[in-house]
């Protein structure tokens, strides 16, 4: 007897994400329901396989790099390659993500040196200054 099933309204409420996306992924063929009918059943494999989907995407993955760290998945050998291969990638977008922010921090510091000239000058002008002179004046 199968396991608990879901339809594919329940997964996407559950994930917060379209059944669209859902079905997306079982085009791809990343997941694969049981079908009654018209209606699809997906399996708690299905549901744990879009749940890391998910996650892997929420880190800065692509779909591709998601699924294949879902298909190194061998507990027969207790995941080693699959996790080692994870933790190298996650320390390489950690790097990446980390010289964006100073990146970013540099822009703002930047920005803020550009403000402060802008509204330094705009204090020290006093009105009427910077106005051209009409003809005949």
């Amino acid at each position: 007897m199968p396991g608990k099933t879901y339809t594919i309204s329940e997964l996407a409420r559950e994930f917060g994400i379209t059944t669209r996306t859902i079905r997306f992924y079982e085009e791809k063929g990343l997941i694969s329901p049981l079908r009654e009918g018209q209606k699809r059943l997906y399996s708690n494999a299905d549901r744990v396989r879009i749940k890391l989907i998910l996650r892997g995407k929420r880190i800065g993955m692509t779909l591709a790099e998601c699924v294949d760290f879902i298909d190194m998945y061998d507990p027969a050998h207790n995941n080693n390659d699959q996790l080692n291969s994870l933790i190298e990638d996650v320390k390489q977008r950690r790097a990446q993500l980390l010289q964006r922010k100073r990146d970013i921090e540099d822009m703002l510091a930047g920005l803020d040196e550009v403000q402060a000239l802008c509204e330094t000058s705009l204090a020290t002008n006093t009105p009427g200054t910077d106005r051209k002179k009409s003809p005949g004046q």
